[in-house]
This record gives C-alpha cells, structure tokens and sequence, in this order.
C-alpha cells in the first residue's frame, strides 16, 4: 500500500512539474515584453538615450528634437526640455557626443515664413509630458502651440508619420535640412544640402555635414497621403528649408521617408521596398512584434521594478549598431565610396568601441545572431579606410576615446567561434596596430610606455592598448602563430610600467622615466591629463585581462584588497575642472562610466565576495531606477545597460575576449536566455531576497560549480543553472 501511495505521489509531482513547466512555456510565448520597457528611463540626467521610433538595429531612429542643444541634448531630446522643433529620421542614443538628429519634419499651420528664411523660432511649439507617449516602436504627443498630434513608427529604413490638424485649417509642414543635434563643437554644420519637390505627394534631397561625423551624407525620399498644394523653399547661404501645404485636411497626413546613406535613389529604394501600400497602423504591430521578439530572448522574472529596468536595458542595447546598406545592399564604404554588399552580409554602423567591448559585445555573442555582420563591417572598415576602427560613425572615423577596441571585439567572436567571419582576414586586420604609430603607439612599441609629457591621456591609452595587445595574443594562440603570441602578450604586461608600487597608483610617467611630478589620485581635468574622464583611483584597475597580475603588482591580495576596499571609502569629491563623466559615485569607484564597470567584480579574483555583492546591490539600488534620471551616466550605445542585464543575471565579463563570467550577485528569481545556438540556459535563484543577498552554492545541471564563474562554452550547451542565496558569505 505504501509503495502504490508513493508511486502516486510521484506521478503527482510529475504532472504538477510538467505543469508548472507547461505554464512558464506558455507564458512565454504569451508575455508583452514591449510592455515592460519605458524608453523614457535615462531621458533625464546624464544619459543621454533616444527617445522615439525605432526597429531593432534599424537605420531609422524617428524622433523628436528639442529646441535646446549642448551636451545633455546628444540625442536630440531631454527630459527636462518641453519644446519641439520637429522629428528627425536619425539620432544617436546615449553617447557623449551629438550628431546626426537631421532631416526634420515639423507640421505646422498658419506659419509664414521671413523673406529669405523660415527659423526654428518660427514654428517651435511646446509639448506636454502628460500629452506624449512612447514605447519601442511607436512615439506619440500633442504639440501645445498647433493643436496636432503627432504619431511616428518606423520600419528599418522608413519612417512614418500621421499627423491630425484641427479642423478648418490649413495644414502645413516644415521641412528642416539645416538643423540638427549638435555639441557646439565649432564644426561646420551644414556643409550643403537640396530639397525638391517630385510631383504633387513626393518630395526628396539630403543633407551633407560636418559635425562629429566630419562628411556626414544622408539622403531622403518622401511621399505623402494628400498632394501638396504650395511649396515654399527657403535658401540663404547653406541652409536649406521648406514650407509645403497641404490645405484643409478630413483625414490625417500620413508621410512615409525612406532615408539612404547612399543616395537619393536609394532613399527612393529603400520607400518602395519597406513601405509596401501598409499603413501606419500595421506598419506600428509589425515594429511592436519585431520589439517583442529581440526583447523575449531573455525570460527575466524579479521583483519591484528589476524587471522594467532590465527589459528596458535589454531595449538599449538594441538600438545600435544600427543598418547602414540600402535594401539592395549597397552602402557607402569608409573610402567614401559606393560598395555592394556580398550576399548574406549587412553592414552597419554606429560602433562606439570604447564603451560597448566590455560588455555589449560579450551580450551580443549570446543572444544576437547578427554579431559576424558587426565584426565583418569593422573588418568592412579597415579594408575601407587602411586603420582599425576606433569610433566609427556613418561612414567616418571620429578617433574618439583611447584604444583600438574593434580589436577586442573582433578576438571575442573569433575565439567563440561565431560562424561567417574568416580568422586569417581578421587577424591580419587586428595586428596591423603594430603599424600604427599614433596616440602613443610608436611609444608603446619602442620604449614600453606613452610618455606623460609627449601624448595626453598616457596612462589611459597605455592601460587600454595593453587590453587590445592582450586580445590580439589570444588569437595568435589560437591560430598557432607563436611569434605573434609571445609579442603581443610580452606588450599585454606593459600595465605595469604605469604602477608606482610605493603609491598603489597607475600615474603618468615622463620621458626620462621618472614620475610626473605633483601627484594626485583624486586630480582630473577633462581633456588635459593622463587620464581621460577619470583619475587614477578609476584607473588603477584598468587591466581586465590579468587581474592575477595586477594583484601580484600590489604585492598580493592583502595589499590589493586594502586597496580596494579604499576605492570605495575615500572621498568623493572632485576639483574643479573634473570630468563631468566621473558619476555615480561610492568613494571613488565612478559606476557612470566605462572604466569602473568590472572593478566590482575584482573581488571575487581575491575571495572577497561578500564585499562584491554588497557593493553590486548598491549599485543595483541607487544608481538604476525608473524615472527618466534612471542611468547614473551616459548610456554610451548599450553599455551601461548591458552591464546592469549581465549583472541581474547573476555573472559578468570582465575578461573581454577570454569567455569568462564571472559571478556576483543575481536579481532575477528566474530567467532563460533563448542562445543564438538554438539552446536555451534557464536560471533558478532559490532564496533570493533583500536579504539574501550572498550566494551559497551554484549549481549547473544539477552539478555544483567549484569555480567563481562560468564560461561561454559551459552557457552555449545550455541547461539549467542554479544559485542558491543566503544572508551569510
């Protein structure tokens, strides 16, 4: 009896697990992921992100722009700001630095141009925060001053736009070629642009400029649902603008731009291609479903507001690199010249390396199957322009920031593998750094470090090129180029020409080899110092690649934890004159930029966990929130967000190019990651609490895991990985 009693109650837990499992599947399948994202989170602050219309990676960001411009308007809109001057088809999300924001679109009425000009303050029109909307895919709001409301969607390379006017009047639109979002970097601007009308709904042109990115070419094709009655074009010195009406509308204006990188005709392309006679309704579900799948790669469960903030890092992620080849493939090269695409290769752009190594790429190789088009169009680059890609933006090398971090991203997806990229090619483009000679490189490989009083930024540079040396070793390694290992990992350890060991400080050294003189860790001076947007508290720890190193360079782990545990305890106060980039601040670990993101989880590397998740909930609580001040830095093109979605998940890589995760401290109560491989990694989190913040035991399909992290090999045969949390380290 006893035996038929526990065989029932086996079954009975059979069924309920098959059940449970059955609901979670179902759930899936069913569960509005688009819902869970507020592209308004990180609109505020420092940020920086878009706010609009948008496809997954598409060329098309339409959306709109302020009045203002400066620094906190580098994607053309801030949360602080309630005016608009239009809607642009393309805006960069999150960076430093403003460009694109052009080919703007204002609808209007009873706007009556200057003789020779129409100017923004002309037809600008407050909005209301309550009478505008936004999720992935679709953008809506009422403009105070007109009495419209606006709705934008987009596809990959078409905007689209419905606009209902009041009735009775006369409806018009601006067509802006001149503005765009700027940095008042003293560049150009408009460098020239043209607007002609085809027929009586089509108008097409572009716009070249020079802003971060020097020649800046983008090209239009726009056809409209009511002819145009009037058109106005208005032209003094480069600036070109047009005022079209449309008359008395009974239906809303619907207008459709295709926008090209290459030319007008491909703008014209591009339109016919995407837009196929749909309209904005079914145009707006299709982008809805395209957010909805790229966003249910991941399955995050957690509590409070963990899961908006991740699916809302996860959409962050997602917006660049964005296409830059027309529907038939062509694009224009870093040569400046017209190219065509080999079947199954996409180019795109949009590569901000410096930020999105650590930690984006990492992401991408496991959950976006487009990762050898990213690496194939840097690899696409160097062909073009003879140099690596450091910062490439539309067709132009903007050399911004330190390093050569196409480097790492190139090594990370031939080390895992990633199918259509050709090693030989790559390493050839990854070793040609030993050609380069600029920003220190000549030092570095004649002398072993930048001198401080030859190169700005020495110490950041140096650290940063002995991260790409290291990279580039790996893949010799692989390759069995065994001359080419021994140097470049002989240069990976140049890290420590930069240690003073009687400081603990990685500090500028000067050509004669001796010390800058008037040392200070706290000092920074944005632009002018051996460091760049930051100090040497942030970038002591700048070596990801050998944290073994860098603590026997501290004279072992108790030293380099005393260190550590000074990073976050000493003062957070910063001179005059210091980086604005130097944010979030706990001591001076500086979580709103780059450089800090793998310090955290140093600890693990000497044992000290407790401290790391401690320290990682923290950053958890106070610098990631869901109000439009919710990122404590620039979004930087997704890696401020990836690093809070690898952190959520329980592991992170500090190693860039070595496939390591390591573990910290996991917000999710469960997750699935769908791989790009087919498989699937689900994570279970037994206990998991504001309390129960340590974790005691990992588990990988049901084996205990010995180390203090995973690899990607060990995540891509996917399984079931399990954490189990505790109050107690």
């Amino acid at each position: 009896m006893k035996d038929i009693k526990s065989i029932l109650l086996v079954l009975m837990l059979l069924v309920c697990a098959c059940g449970c499992k059955q609901i979670q599947e179902e759930e899936n399948k069913q569960r509005d992921y688009v819902a869970l994202v507020d592209p308004l989170i990180g609109s505020g602050g420092h940020g920086h992100v878009f706010v609009g219309a948008s496809v997954p990676h598409g060329m098309v960001q339409l959306g709109p722009n302020n009045l203002s411009k400066g620094w906190d308007w580098c994607s053309g809109y801030h949360d602080s700001d309630s005016t608009i001057i239009g809607f642009a088809h393309t805006h960069l999300s999150g960076t430093g630095i403003a460009d694109l924001g052009d080919i703007i679109f204002m609808p209007v009425h009873g706007v009556n141009g200057n003789v020779d000009m129409l100017y923004p303050k002309d037809y600008v029109s407050s909005f209301s925060k309550k009478a505008q909307y936004v999720t992935p895919g679709y953008y809506s709001v009422s403009l105070e001053k007109y009495g419209i409301s606006a709705k934008l969607t987009a596809t990959e390379r078409v905007g689209y736009h419905s606009y209902v006017y009041p009735d009775s009047v006369e409806a018009q639109l601006v067509v802006d070629l001149d503005e765009s979002v700027q940095s008042l970097m003293m560049r150009k601007g408009t460098l020239k642009a043209e607007l002609v009308q085809l027929n009586d709904t089509a108008i097409s042109g572009y716009r070249i400029s020079d802003e971060w990115a020097m020649d800046h070419r983008v090209f239009f094709n726009t056809v409209f649902s009511a002819p145009i009655r009037d058109f106005k074009l208005y032209q003094k010195d480069k600036a070109v603008r047009g005022l079209l009406n449309f008359g008395c509308l009974d239906e809303p204006l619907v207008v459709k731009t295709g926008i090209s990188y290459t030319s007008e005709d491909g703008a014209a392309l591009n339109l016919a291609k995407e837009s196929n006679n749909k309209d904005f309704d079914a145009v707006q579900a299709k982008a809805y479903a395209k957010w909805n799948q790229c966003l249910g790669t991941i399955y995050f469960h957690a509590e409070d507001d963990a899961e908006k903030i991740f699916y809302t890092a996860l959409y962050h992620t997602m917006i660049s690199p964005s296409i830059f080849a027309d529907v038939d493939g062509k694009y224009r090269g870093a040569d400046s010249k017209i190219h065509k695409a080999v079947p199954g290769f996409t180019p795109y752009t949009i590569f901000s390396l410096w930020d999105t190594y650590r930690a984006v790429q990492p992401l991408n190789t496991l959950i976006d199957g487009k990762v050898a088009d990213y690496v194939n169009s840097l690899l696409d680059i160097y062909d073009c322009q003879g140099t690596l890609p450091v910062w490439h933006l539309a067709g132009n090398e903007t050399s911004c920031m330190v390093g050569v971090h196409s480097i790492p991203i190139i090594v990370d997806a031939c080390l895992k593998n990633i199918q259509g990229i050709d090693k030989e090619r790559a390493f050839k483009a990854v070793r040609s750094i030993e050609q380069m000679n600029e920003n220190g490189l000549d030092y570095v490989r004649n002398q072993g470090f930048i001198p401080a009083d030859k190169v700005s930024w020495s110490v950041a540079r140096g650290l940063e090129y002995a991260v790409d040396d290291y990279a580039v070793a790996m893949l010799a390694k692989d390759l069995n180029k065994e001359e080419d290992y021994r140097l470049f990992l002989k240069r990976s350890k140049y890290y420590t020409h930069y240690f003073d060991a009687s400081l603990g400080f990685m500090r500028g050294k000067l050509s004669d080899g001796n010390w800058r003189m008037n040392f200070d860790p706290f000092h920074s001076v944005h632009l002018e110092d051996d460091y760049v947007e930051g100090n040497a508290w942030q970038y002591t720890w700048l070596v990801p690649h050998d944290p073994e190193g860098l603590i026997q360079l501290f004279g072992g782990k108790e030293r380099f934890v005393s260190k550590l545990d000074s990073l976050f305890t000493v003062s957070s106060e910063l001179n005059e004159g210091a980086s604005i980039d130097i944010s979030g601040l706990i001591g001076q670990y500086a979580h709103g930029n780059e450089p800090s993101h793998h310090i955290l989880y140093l600890y693990a590397y000497v044992g000290e966990n407790e401290k790391m998740a401690r320290l990682l909930r923290q950053v958890y609580n106070n610098f990631y929130s869901t109000q439009p001040d919710g990122l404590i830095g620039n979004e930087d093109c997704g890696q401020m967000s990836a690093w809070y979605i690898f952190s959520a998940l329980g592991f992170y890589p500090v190693n860039p190019v070595d496939g390591t995760f390591v573990f910290g401290t996991p917000l999710c109560n469960e997750a699935t990651l769908k791989l790009v491989n087919g498989k699937e990694l689900k994570i279970k989190v037994k206990n998991n609490s504001n309390e129960n913040i340590y974790i005691q035991s990992v588990k990988l399909n049901g084996v205990e895991v010995d180390s203090s992290a995973i690899s990607y090999q060990e995540i891509m045969n996917g399984g079931v990985l399990e954490y189990e949390m505790g109050k107690n380290n």
